[in-house]
C-alpha cells in the first residue's frame, strides 16, 4: 500500500493501494443519503424466533452487531404480531443505519450496513436512522467502513448534543462531509477490512472456546466429576470440609472517607476489577487517598476478595485474589476481604479459581439477601463449609486451568493486535 504524506493538500487519503491514483471526490452524506422514518418499538415490543418482521433496536448497533450485517450470521429480533407497524420502509442490501444516540459521544453515529439481507423483512427501529445510496456512489460493503472511518467520527463528535444523552438528527448530516474513491478502490477497500473484521470474529470465537474450556473442565475438577492422578499415577487423598472461620478470617474494605485520585495516593482495588478478573492485576488498579487510621484495611499477597452488594445474582460476591507481592494496597469499600491464615491448606491461586466455580457461587447467592438488590455479609460468608484436596491437589488443578488463562490471554493480545489494524486503517485510508 503507498504512502501519500507528500499530498496533504489532495482529496486523497495517507494511505492507499498503489494502483490507484486519482483523487477522491467529497460530498455531504445528506447529498448521497436518502433517509427513512424509523419505528420506536422497545425491547418489550420485540421476541426472537418467529417469521414476523426483523427490527433493528439500536441497542445492537451499540453492543452485539459487526460493521457488516450479513442476517445469516446475525441474530435480530423480530416484532409481536400484533404490533407490527402499518407503515414502514424494508432495508436493503446496502442500506446502514446509525444509532442516533448513547450516553458516549464516542458511541453516537455508530453505523452498520446490510450485506446479505436474503430476502428477509428487515426494518430499523428505536434511536436509528436508516439511510440508502439515492446517488448509486458507492458500492455495498464499502459505506460501513466509511461511516466507522476517524475523520467521519469525528465530524459526528463533534455535532452531537446533549449532556448526559449525546444525539444526532438526519440534519446533521448537512453539515458532514464523507470522501467517495472510485468503485473499484472501493471494493478494495471494503474487501481488505471485511478480511480483517472476520478475523477478529474468528479470534474472538477461538476466545470464548478457551473461555467455554476452562469453565466446563473447572467444573468437573471442583464437583469431582473429574480428578488428576498423582505423579506415580495413584490416587490423591479425598477432599476434606473446612469451615471459613478455621482457615481464615475477614476484614473490611475502606470506610468510604478515603478520597479517590487521579495519579496520586495509594493503589486500591476496586469493585469493576474484583468482577471482572478472578486475579487482580495491579496496572488496573485506582489510586486512593487513605488516612492513617484506615491502615488496617491494607491488603496483602494470597487475600480473597469479594463483592458485597449487586443488582442481580450473577454479581453477588464474587472474588478475586491478589497474586502479586506488594508493600502498600487497600481494598475498596464495595468489597470486603478474606485473609488465609495458611497457604497450606488452601492455595492462592486454586482459591482464584475455586471461589469463581458454581459449586461454591451456588452457596454465596442461596445466602444473599435483599429484594431490590443482593446482599452478602462478612458474617455470612464465615459460616460457609466448602471441600477442599489437598495441597498437592490444588497445585495440579490450579497448574491445568492457569495454563489455559494464559492461553486465554495470548489470544486476547493477538485480537488487540488486529483491532488496532483495523483501528489504524480506519483512520489512514479515507477523507
Amino acid at each position: 500500500m503507498a504512502n501519500n504524506n507528500n499530498t496533504k493538500n489532495l482529496n486523497v487519503p495517507n494511505l492507499r493501494f498503489p494502483e490507484f491514483k486519482g483523487e477522491w471526490k467529497k460530498y455531504k452524506v445528506s447529498d448521497i443519503l436518502e433517509f427513512f422514518p424509523t419505528n420506536s418499538l422497545s425491547w418489550d415490543q420485540l421476541e426472537y424466533g418467529t417469521d414476523n418482521i426483523y427490527n433493528l433496536h439500536y441497542g445492537l448497533i451499540h453492543k452485539g452487531l459487526p460493521t457488516q450485517i450479513e442476517l445469516v450470521k446475525c441474530s435480530l429480533p423480530n416484532i409481536k404480531k400484533e404490533l407490527i407497524p402499518k407503515n414502514y420502509t424494508l432495508c436493503k442490501d446496502g442500506d446502514v443505519a446509525f444509532a442516533d444516540a448513547s450516553e458516549d459521544t464516542n458511541d453516537v453515529g455508530k453505523v452498520v450496513e446490510f450485506l446479505s439481507c436474503e430476502n428477509k423483512n428487515i426494518i430499523c427501529g428505536l434511536h436509528t436512522i436508516h439511510g440508502r445510496d439515492k446517488k448509486n456512489l458507492t458500492i455495498n460493503g464499502f459505506k460501513g467502513y466509511a461511516f466507522s472511518s476517524e475523520i467521519f467520527r469525528c465530524q459526528i463528535r463533534r455535532l452531537s448534543q446533549g449532556t448526559k444523552i449525546y444525539s444526532i438528527s438526519p440534519k446533521n448530516f448537512k453539515d458532514i462531509s464523507i470522501g467517495v474513491p472510485s468503485k473499484e478502490e472501493q471494493s478494495k477497500i471494503a474487501a481488505l477490512l471485511w478480511l480483517l473484521d472476520h478475523r477478529i470474529a474468528t479470534q474472538n470465537k477461538i476466545i470464548e472456546k478457551y473461555e467455554s474450556l476452562i469453565k466446563g473442565i473447572g467444573n468437573k475438577l471442583f464437583s469431582l466429576k473429574m480428578r488428576f492422578k498423582t505423579n506415580d499415577g495413584n490416587d490423591f487423598p479425598s477432599w476434606k470440609t473446612k469451615s471459613f472461620e478455621n482457615i481464615g478470617k475477614t476484614f473490611s474494605g475502606l470506610s468510604g472517607k478515603a478520597k479517590e485520585d487521579f495519579g496520586i495516593g495509594k493503589p486500591y482495588i476496586q469493585y469493576k476489577q474484583v468482577f471482572d478478573s478472578p486475579q487482580i492485576q495491579i496496572q488496573n488498579c485506582g489510586l486512593v487517598n487513605v488516612s492513617d487510621s484506615e491502615n488496617q484495611n491494607n491488603v496483602k499477597y494470597g487475600d480473597v476478595f469479594f463483592t458485597v452488594s449487586s443488582e442481580t445474582p450473577d454479581e453477588i460476591g464474587m472474588s478475586s485474589v491478589l497474586l502479586d507481592e506488594v508493600d502498600e494496597m487497600y481494598l475498596n469499600s464495595f468489597c470486603f476481604g478474606y485473609r488465609l491464615s495458611s497457604f497450606e491448606v488452601l492455595s492462592p491461586l486454586y482459591a482464584s479459581y475455586f471461589f469463581r466455580d458454581s459449586s461454591f457461587r451456588n452457596k454465596v447467592v442461596k445466602i444473599a439477601q435483599g429484594s431490590t438488590r443482593y446482599n452478602i455479609s462478612k458474617s455470612e460468608l464465615i459460616k460457609l463449609e466448602i471441600s477442599l484436596p489437598s495441597i498437592e491437589e490444588q497445585a495440579r488443578i490450579a497448574s491445568f486451568l492457569s495454563a489455559v488463562d494464559e492461553k486465554i490471554k495470548n489470544e486476547k493480545e493477538i485480537l488487540n493486535l488486529y483491532l488496532i489494524q483495523k483501528s489504524y486503517l480506519l483512520r489512514q485510508m479515507f477523507i
